[in-house]
C-alpha cells in the first residue's frame, strides 16, 4: 500500500487547487516568520532563474496568490511553517531534481536550470554566464555565492538612487540650448527658402502661377519643379547628337535613318513599351552613329541594341533579348546583341542621362489644364521628330513646344498667351523653325507607313489623319510666306 500522506501536505495539495478552500497564513504566523525568510531566500536565491511572482500586492498591503495551474511558489510558504516547527521540508517527487534536493529547497523547472548536460555545455561554449549556477557536489553551501550577488546589486540600486537625488540641472540647461537652436535653424532655414523661392521663380504679371496648386500633392515636387526642369535645359546640350553625322558615314544615308525608325516603331508598339523608351532609342542611335562608322549590315543591330538598352533604362518589365532577336528574324543571335549592348554603352561612356521630350510635353500640357487632345495630337507631331533628321540641330524642350504650340493651332484653341510661353520655355517667334518644319513634314506624301497606322487608330484619335487634312488646307498660309521671308532675307544680305 501506499505510504498516507500527512494532513499538511494534504493542504499544501489544496491549496495549488483553484475551486479548493485555500489556506492563508495569519498576520502572527507571518510576523514570525520574518527572521527565518532571510536565510530562506539566501539559500534559494541563487537557484531560481526567475523571481517567482507567486503573490502580488492588493489594496490592504496584504499579497494575494496567483491562482495558476502548476505554480510551485506555494510550496515554498510549507516550508517556512516546516522550519518554524524544526522539521524538514517535504517535497514530491516528481518536482525536484538532484542538484536542488541537496541544495534543500524547490526550484521551477526552466530551460535555464534543467539537469540535461548538453546545455551546460553549450552555454560554456558561448561563453555566457548560465541564470542560475546549479550547485556541484563538494562545492560548498552556495551561500557566499549568493551573498555576493546580492551585494552587488544593492550597491547598483544605492548608485541609482543616488544619480536620481541630484538636481538635473545641466540637462535641462542642455535641453534648453538644443532647442533654441533648433527654433533658430528653423526660422533661417524658412526665411532663406522664402527669398529663394522669390529669387528663382519671377513670375510676369500675366503669368499664372500653377505650381502652388500642387503643393500639397508630394508626387508632383511642386518645390523643386523650376530647379528640375532647369537641370534637364542644361543636359539637352550634353546629349545633342551630331545634326551631320551622315557625312562620314561612307554606307549610310538619312532615308535609310527614316526606314529604320520607322521599323523600330513598329517594334515598340508591338511591345507596349513607354512613349520614352522610344525617344531614348532614337537618341542612342543617333550619338552612337556619331560616334563611330558602322556598316550598313550592321545598323539593324544597333538599332535593336538601342532598343535594347532604352527598354532596360525606362521599363519596369523590359524584353528578354530572345525577344528582340526573334523580331530580327533571328538575323543577330543573343551574343551578338549583348555584345553589341556593351560596345555601345562603352561608347556613350554609360551616360542615359537623356532629358525626355515627354517631360517637357507634360510640363506645358499643366498650362493647357491637360487637354487630351491637345497632348495626343502634340505626342504625334513629336515623334515626327524622330523621323526626319532635320529636327536632330535642335532641342527636345523647343521640339516640344512646337509640337503643343501646332496642335492647339489644328484643334482651333486660344492664342499662346503668357503662361504657356512661361512653362515651355519658348516664345511664339521663337517656335517658328520648329513648326515650320512639322508643317512641310505633314504636308508631304507619307513615307513611313507604321508611324502613319500607329496614330490612325481610335485610341489616338485619328491624330495621323487629322493633322495631314489640316496641313493641305493650310501650308500655303504658314511655309510660303515664311519661304518667302527668307527668301527677302537672303537677298537683302546678298
Amino acid at each position: 500500500m501506499p505510504p498516507t500522506r500527512s494532513l499538511r501536505q494534504r493542504t499544501v495539495a489544496n491549496e495549488n487547487d483553484e475551486n479548493g478552500p485555500s489556506t492563508r497564513l495569519t498576520r502572527a504566523k507571518a510576523a514570525a516568520l520574518t527572521t527565518s525568510d532571510v536565510t530562506t531566500a539566501a539559500t534559494k536565491k541563487p537557484l531560481q532563474s526567475k523571481k517567482a511572482n507567486s503573490s502580488l500586492p492588493t489594496a490592504n498591503g496584504t499579497q494575494r496568490r496567483r491562482p495558476a495551474l502548476g505554480d510551485v511558489s506555494n510550496v515554498a510558504k510549507t516550508d517556512l511553517i516546516d522550519a518554524k516547527d524544526g522539521k524538514k521540508p517535504a517535497t514530491k517527487a516528481g518536482l525536484t531534481s538532484k542538484a536542488t534536493a541537496q541544495a534543500g529547497g524547490v526550484q521551477k523547472l526552466s530551460r535555464t536550470n534543467t539537469t540535461r548536460s548538453a546545455l551546460g555545455v553549450k552555454d560554456n561554449n558561448i561563453n555566457k554566464k548560465p541564470a542560475t549556477e546549479i550547485k556541484r557536489p563538494g562545492s560548498g553551501n552556495g551561500i557566499s555565492g549568493s551573498s555576493m550577488k546580492r551585494s552587488s546589486s544593492q550597491k547598483s540600486i544605492k548608485e541609482e538612487t543616488v544619480h536620481n537625488d541630484e538636481p538635473p540641472r545641466k540637462k535641462v540647461d542642455v535641453e534648453k540650448k538644443k532647442q533654441e537652436t533648433t527654433k533658430q535653424e528653423v526660422t533661417t532655414i524658412q526665411d532663406s527658402t522664402e527669398v529663394e523661392v522669390v529669387d528663382k521663380d519671377p513670375l510676369g504679371e500675366d503669368v499664372v502661377d500653377l505650381d502652388t496648386e500642387d503643393l500639397g500633392d508630394p508626387l508632383m515636387v511642386a518645390e523643386y519643379v523650376v530647379e528640375v526642369f532647369d537641370y534637364l535645359k542644361d543636359l539637352e546640350l550634353e546629349t545633342l547628337a551630331n545634326p551631320d553625322y551622315i557625312e562620314h558615314q561612307p554606307d549610310l544615308e538619312w532615308k535609310m535613318r527614316g526606314i529604320l525608325v520607322d521599323w523600330l516603331i513598329e517594334v515598340h508598339t508591338r511591345f507596349r513599351l513607354l512613349p520614352e523608351t522610344l525617344f531614348l532609342t532614337v537618341n542612342i542611335i543617333d550619338r552612337f552613329l556619331s560616334a563611330e562608322v558602322v556598316a550598313l549590315d550592321r545598323l539593324q543591330l544597333v538599332g535593336v541594341t538601342a532598343m535594347f538598352i532604352a527598354s532596360k533604362y525606362e521599363e519596369v518589365l523590359s524584353p528578354h533579348v530572345v525577344n528582340f532577336s526573334h523580331v530580327a528574324d533571328e538575323t543577330f543571335s543573343d551574343k551578338e546583341i549583348l555584345d553589341a549592348e556593351r560596345h555601345v554603352l562603352a561608347t556613350l561612356d554609360y551616360n542615359m542621362s537623356y532629358p525626355n521630350p515627354m517631360n517637357f510635353l507634360r510640363r506645358i500640357s499643366k498650362a493647357d489644364n491637360y487637354d487630351i487632345e491637345t497632348r495626343t495630337l502634340g505626342k504625334y507631331l513629336m515623334e515626327i521628330s524622330l523621323l526626319d533628321h532635320r529636327f536632330m540641330a535642335y532641342k527636345q524642350s523647343h521640339i516640344a513646344a512646337a509640337a503643343m504650340y501646332l496642335a492647339r493651332l489644328i484643334l482651333d484653341r486660344s492664342s499662346w498667351d503668357a503662361t504657356l510661353a512661361h512653362y515651355s520655355g519658348y516664345t511664339e517667334e521663337e517656335i517658328q523653325p520648329v513648326f515650320q518644319l512639322m508643317i512641310d513634314y505633314l504636308h508631304r506624301p507619307v513615307a513611313h507607313e507604321a508611324f502613319f497606322k500607329k496614330y490612325a487608330s481610335k485610341k489616338f484619335l485619328k491624330a495621323s489623319i487629322v493633322t495631314r487634312q489640316w496641313a493641305k488646307k493650310y501650308h500655303s498660309m504658314y511655309i510660303e510666306s515664311s519661304i518667302n521671308e527668307s527668301y527677302n532675307q537672303a537677298h537683302g544680305k546678298l
